[in-house]
């Protein structure tokens, strides 16, 4: 499988889930074209070598502290990685230099890996900065610096609900910003204005949704830019779930009638406390719709699992719904039972829910979901919000607005409306189909220039 003709490419990946898995759907697709690849990555989630045989690895040592976990990554854990990851990076790249057989043509970093554009750049390798969310985030990610000088940051709480100005549709309370922290805000403003080191930038995204962005990306940095995405649909990666996946879900889907079931899940980083797990569950009861749950392991403050129901919650909600710590995400959401989905609105999630057609309740917890969550709601329109402090009575009432009420119908003939367009981009001639054309012969001329 290393004979590939097209030489190598690096790819820095970022260890969370949302970030990993479009990067291998990513080097799935160009290894199918000719290029052999190699991943990058810490010694955090790594990804499993045994899926990935026609796949080279390279373990970049952070030295972060043994009690680290994804889940807590803050700036000082960026700037280590930042600090440390770049030697080994180095020294490969010093041995490729001397290896006549499949010489490096290229970097792919994630965005948060920056760090690896200066290794390139040193190499005068061709470095290619992979934002693996939307580009409505990354639109509104570059406006801070405008926003900061303008008196706009940090904002009050009554400006929570106003429109940013001239960054429509998002409010105050959208923007991807550590409201409580502004050291951390400051520090992302500064992230944000130093990420421009790049030689072009590729989108998991699909200029259908996201044509304005898109164009606004291309004025703002003056590089090529290629929305490549659906990659779950264009480059379907094997699972690379860092849980345990509990397949026997879709057994009971099968048993239940079409378009009926709403899918709950919040995704694999977010935390709960006991009394949003439990008006979650009696919302969800008392809505009379069944329902696929997924809690994991870990996820409810002071709990292990879902020990903080009742007691005879599967009595109270019998066959109609099943709880489980981790679903095979895209298979539920292809299910012909499931008619809804409420989701934290990660970027990954979404475009998998778009995909597939299915209209969402949105419940964004941090950073990027509150901006994708906006334009699910008011740009596409293929879903609702449930913001705030959940109480069972609001989840009830979202979930029947959205499986059973008029509005419902509306919005999910649009998400139908949305997963033909998004189909049709990556059939021949369509804009994603293209664009990966386009990112192929973009790194074929780079290879040949470098020779």
């Amino acid at each position: 499988m290393e004979n590939q003709r097209l030489g190598r490419l690096v790819l820095v990946i970022f260890p969370l889930q949302g970030h990993t898995t479009p990067m291998l759907q990513l080097g799935t697709f160009l290894h199918s074209k000719g290029f052999a690849i190699t991943v990058a990555h810490t010694r955090f989630n790594p990804p499993n070598p045994s899926k990935y045989p026609h796949f080279t690895f390279l373990l970049l040592s952070d030295k972060l502290t043994e009690s680290y976990t994804p889940a807590t990554l803050n700036f000082y854990d960026l700037e280590s990685i930042t600090r440390n990851c770049d030697l080994p990076l180095q020294e490969f790249l010093e041995l490729q230099t001397q290896t006549a057989d499949s010489q490096v043509v290229g970097i792919i970093f994630d965005s948060i890996m920056s760090f690896a554009a200066t290794v390139a750049d040193h190499f005068k390798i061709p470095r290619l900065v992979f934002m693996t969310s939307s580009a409505g985030f990354d639109r509104a990610f570059w406006a801070f610096p405008r926003l900061l000088a303008e008196g706009y940051l940090p904002f009050q709480d009554s400006m929570l609900h106003e429109l940013v100005p001239q960054e429509s549709p998002l409010r105050f309370k959208d923007l991807p910003v550590y409201k409580q922290n502004i050291e951390e805000t400051l520090k992302l403003i500064d992230y944000g204005r130093n990420l421009k080191n790049f030689s072009a930038i590729i989108l998991n995204t699909i200029d259908c949704l996201e044509q304005s962005s898109l164009f606004q990306l291309r004025q703002h940095y003056k590089v090529p830019v290629f929305p490549i995405g659906p990659l779950s649909k264009v480059a379907p990666a094997l699972s690379t779930s860092f849980l345990e996946e509990e397949t026997s879900c879709i057994t009971w889907l099968n048993d239940q009638p079409a378009k009926s079931v709403l899918y709950v899940s919040k995704g694999s980083l977010a935390i709960s406390d006991e009394k949003e797990l439990t008006e979650t569950f009696w919302g969800l009861a008392n809505s009379d719709q069944p329902f696929l749950w997924v809690v994991r392991p870990g996820s409810v403050s002071g709990s292990e699992w879902t020990e903080v129901l009742p007691k005879d919650f599967k009595e109270i909600v019998r066959e109609r719904g099943l709880i489980v710590k981790w679903a095979p995400q895209k298979e539920v959401l292809a299910h012909s039972a499931v008619g809804g989905f409420w989701t934290h609105c990660g970027w990954n999630s979404s475009m998998e829910s778009l995909c597939e057609g299915v209209p969402m309740i949105s419940s964004p917890q941090f950073f990027d979901q509150k901006v994708i969550a906006r334009y699910i709601t008011h740009v596409w329109k293929v879903g609702f919000e449930l913001d705030g402090v959940l109480e069972r009575g609001d989840v009830d009432k979202s979930i029947r607005r959205l499986m059973t009420g008029r509005e419902g119908n509306e919005v999910r003939q649009r998400a139908i409306e949305l997963k033909h367009m998004i189909n049709v981009s990556t059939l021949e001639g369509g804009s994603s189909y293209n664009s990966l054309n386009d990112l192929t012969e973009f790194l074929l001329a780079k290879n040949v220039q470098k020779q």
